[in-house]
């Protein structure tokens, strides 16, 4: 190690040291969360100014700090399946109807499909305000390579069509999926556990002594799996630091400049669709401004992990916890929302992205006949998205394929990705608690106590584990 670098390590320290501090004064975890993005800031800004972009020095640091950031986020990619599994089961005992998990199913993937929608018209809105075309835009190296990357990963997203997309929500080994093997392995665990719920629930009045039994060992796996949700989600101060840093460390500024109007386009359209949430929050009866403090964690954690999957064990537990959410609602709700109606990734990008690059091929995409198609598959393909992965990348890739637009020019926005995905993220998850809030709200079955509770709900506390 050299002096530098373990000068920067020590600082990190440092900081993580007076994040524990704040934690056993008992601060708050909104404002442990928000310390930690501000450092991880200041840090990460303080580090390129020093050293400059792309200092080894720089990268050494960040490896370190991926150790904490990354190590954050495995940790809770490792409780996503098992929390899923005993949260949908045990929701299903207690509801023992399927007509009420047919409305809940019903109405979250709706309201995800339907906000999607609204956020594609949005980015549209975007790109005619500031302008934006592909038209004389230069490409880099890696711009090149991306592209070419991009054109040889056409042929998956042209293969892609609906009942294929739905029947991969089919496992056929379950236990295959419950590895993360596949790209719809997540869905594909939410319909094994509906499945052996709705099993359950037969045998309710012809075995009552061993629906008893399961459903107690069902309890049971769901107290241990909320311990260690609660034992992760202790370390979401450090891990949104560790990440924060590194980003603004690793980010180009003059990258940023290059393509300044595509990231301004970009912010402002998810910043609108943000209000969007936050007026259909307000249009169901309940506080904005008490919805976005309770959330606010959560989103943090979004930007700087851009990961939606992650974020699923932390979504739980504040719609639970601090959004009076039914558990069966939230866990349909984050999980269905980590891969199918993605407002940021499979809405406004491909939307803003196509009308940008049309113009390169002298298509108008200011008329009827463009627009309505381009809405119509971006909708398609937000529930196409999960079924190939990649996020933003293939819900573009199936967006400009469909419309027949040239895929290739998508690589010369590969310099502000990072920034860029860490905003949709975050309105992805947004979408997604937004989705499981409203259902909530329609089906009448919203805690309005914990919701307007204005004691901040302790995730480091023994009772939030039992």
């Amino acid at each position: 190690m050299t002096l530098p670098l373990i000068l920067n390590l020590v600082v990190a320290l440092l900081v993580c040291a007076l994040l524990y501090r704040m934690q056993t004064s008992h601060a708050s975890f909104t404002k442990r969360v928000f310390t930690g993005l501000g450092l991880g800031v200041l840090l990460g800004a303080a580090l390129q100014a020093v050293y400059g972009a792309g200092s080894p020095v720089i990268n050494a640091t960040n490896a370190w700090l991926d150790v904490l950031g990354s190590g954050y986020v495995k940790l809770l990619q490792m409780i996503v399946i098992p929390l899923i599994m005993v949260s949908i089961i045990g929701a299903i005992l207690k509801l023992r109807d399927a007509a009420s998990l047919g409305k809940i199913s019903a109405l979250t993937i709706g309201i995800l499909i339907a906000t999607t929608a609204v956020a594609a018209m949005i980015g549209i809105l975007m790109a005619k305000l500031f302008g934006l075309t592909a038209v004389g835009l230069t490409a880099s190296a890696a711009e090149v390579a991306r592209g070419e990357y991009l054109q040889g990963s056409l042929s998956t997203a042209q293969d892609i069509s609906l009942p294929k997309m739905l029947l991969s929500f089919i496992p056929d080994n379950p236990f295959l999926d419950m590895t993360g093997a596949r790209k719809t392995s997540t869905i594909a665990v939410v319909f094994f556990s509906v499945f052996v719920g709705i099993a359950a629930t037969g045998i309710a009045q012809k075995k009552p002594n061993e629906f008893a039994s399961f459903s107690h060992f069902v309890h049971v796996a769901h107290t241990i799996v909320m311990r260690m949700v609660t034992l992760v989600l202790r370390l979401t101060p450090y891990g949104v630091f560790a990440l924060m840093t590194k980003v603004v460390a690793g980010s180009s500024l003059q990258d940023i400049l290059n393509l300044l109007g595509f990231v301004l386009a970009s912010y402002s359209a998810l910043i609108l669709m943000f209000c969007v949430h936050l007026l259909l929050v307000a249009l169901s009866g309940l506080n904005p401004a008490r919805y976005l403090k309770k959330i606010f964690p959560v989103l943090a954690f979004a930007f700087t992990s851009r990961t939606s999957a992650g974020s699923i064990p932390m979504s739980v537990a504040t719609q639970t916890t601090r959004l009076g959410t039914p558990e069966g609602i939230a866990n349909f709700a984050a999980s269905f929302g980590a891969t199918i109606g993605q407002n940021g990734c499979a809405g406004i990008y491909p939307a803003m992205l196509a009308v940008m690059i049309a113009p390169t091929v002298g298509i108008d995409p200011w008329t009827a006949s463009f627009i309505l198609p381009l809405l119509a598959i971006v909708v398609f393909g937000s529930i196409g998205v999960a079924g190939v992965g990649g996020g933003a990348t293939f819900a573009a890739l199936i967006v400009l394929s469909a419309l027949d637009l040239p895929v290739a020019l998508a690589g010369l926005l590969i310099s502000i990705e990072p920034l860029i995905d860490m905003g949709r993220t975050a309105l992805n998850v947004s979408g997604s608690i937004t989705a499981g809030t409203l259902t909530a709200r329609v089906l009448g079955e919203t805690n309005i106590a914990v919701f307007n509770s204005d004691v901040e709900t302790n995730l480091d506390s023994e009772e939030q584990a039992a």
